[in-house]
Formats: structure tokens, C-alpha cells, sequence
């Protein structure tokens, strides 16, 4: 599949704003931890900064945890939240060492097609390459097996175009609004899965 960049240029897959906030010092500081550990070197620092994201933050459906986190520092500071606001993490992360990182979307659904759902991932681009590659830090658990690749997706999900699953092209600077949308405006994790779209 050909990954489409939304906005021109990579400047806006290094900004920070209000969710992708990687001027705030918990994300600095993490950042700065990272690249410590990883001496610097970017696919290095990608690769830790994937793992902490998918591997200390769990996804709150696998904890049980019913608060919603949308903005990178809460999900940090709470280590907690959906695909979504994992993403936005990684995506903090990424951007405040200079990887440009875009957000992705997948339309998956149960294995017989019903209840489909927007699930977020990120794309990231390291510094001097041509090249995106998606990358989904939901976090693992039996029957999931996301990894960290340049060579060849290990995704969290492979769509089942057979049932109506999709894999968006779209690399996007900031989150879908449909998505943030359902993020900002739901009190706990069940009104969320009855607000997140089912399609983009």
C-alpha cells in the first residue's frame, strides 16, 4: 500500500500541539532518557521509544482501566490508553528527537465483519530516508504480536479486506477530528467505544 502524506513537506509530522505535546517536560524528559540509553542513534531510539510505548503503557481494555487519556503527557504520566492515545505517545516521543512521525488508521472489525472500529496507529520516516513505515505500539497480548520494523510490517492487526477491514493510506500530522472528538468528549472507556467512528 502507498502511504499518503496529508500535508507537504515533513515539518508538520515534527510539530507539537495541544495532543501531540512533546514540549511538555514528562515528554521531554522521557525523550531524553531514551536517546541516553540508545547512544543517539535514531532507528535505535525508534525502536526503544516504540517498545516503552507499547510495553509500560498497557492498553486500558487489556487492564481494565476505564479512564480515557487523549494527550501524549497524560498518557504518559497515567500509563494508560487506548491505540489512540498510544499513538499520540509514540508520536510525541518520536517528534521531540526529530523523527518525522505521521498518525494511521486501520478499520478493523469482529471476525464475522460486525462492530467495526477505528483503530490508530503511527507512521514514522527517520531522518535522511525516502521511506514511511507504520508501526502499532497497542501493546501485545495473546494473539497480537506487534513489532518494531523497517523491513516489512509487524502490525498489531493485518486487515481482512474479505470482512470490510481497511487500511487507510492517509499519513496524517494531527489526529482524525472524528477521532479526537470521541477522545475529548467521553468520561470513561465504555462511552467511548459507543463514540469512536466506525469508518473515516
Amino acid at each position: 500500500m502507498e502511504l499518503i502524506q496529508e500535508q507537504t513537506g515533513l515539518a508538520a509530522y515534527l510539530a507539537a500541539d495541544d495532543v501531540i505535546d512533546h514540549h511538555h517536560p514528562l515528554v521531554r524528559d522521557t525523550a531524553d532518557a531514551l536517546r541516553a540509553a540508545t547512544g543517539g542513534d535514531a532507528r535505535a531510539y525508534a525502536e526503544a521509544a516504540f517498545e516503552c510505548v507499547r510495553d509500560t503503557i498497557p492498553h486500558s481494555a487489556d487492564s481494565g482501566d476505564t479512564r480515557v487519556t487523549w494527550r501524549a503527557s497524560d498518557v504518559l504520566a497515567t500509563r494508560n490508553g487506548i491505540c489512540h492515545a498510544k499513538s499520540h505517545a509514540l508520536a510525541a516521543l518520536l517528534r521531540a528527537q526529530g523523527i518525522a512521525t505521521a498518525l494511521c488508521y486501520q478499520r478493523l472489525a469482529d471476525d464475522d465483519g460486525t462492530r467495526p472500529v477505528i483503530h490508530g496507529l503511527i507512521a514514522l520516516r527517520l531522518p535522511g530516508a525516502s521511506r514511511w513505515h507504520r508501526q502499532d505500539p497497542r501493546g501485545n497480548k495473546p494473539g497480537v504480536d506487534a513489532r518494531f520494523s523497517l523491513d516489512g510490517e509487524r502490525l498489531a492487526f493485518p486487515v481482512r479486506p474479505e470482512i470490510g477491514e481497511v487500511d487507510y493510506p492517509g499519513l496524517y500530522a494531527a489526529p482524525h477530528p472524528a477521532v479526537l472528538k470521541a477522545l475529548q468528549e467521553s468520561v470513561d472507556r465504555p462511552e467511548l467505544w459507543r463514540r469512536l467512528p466506525a469508518a473515516l
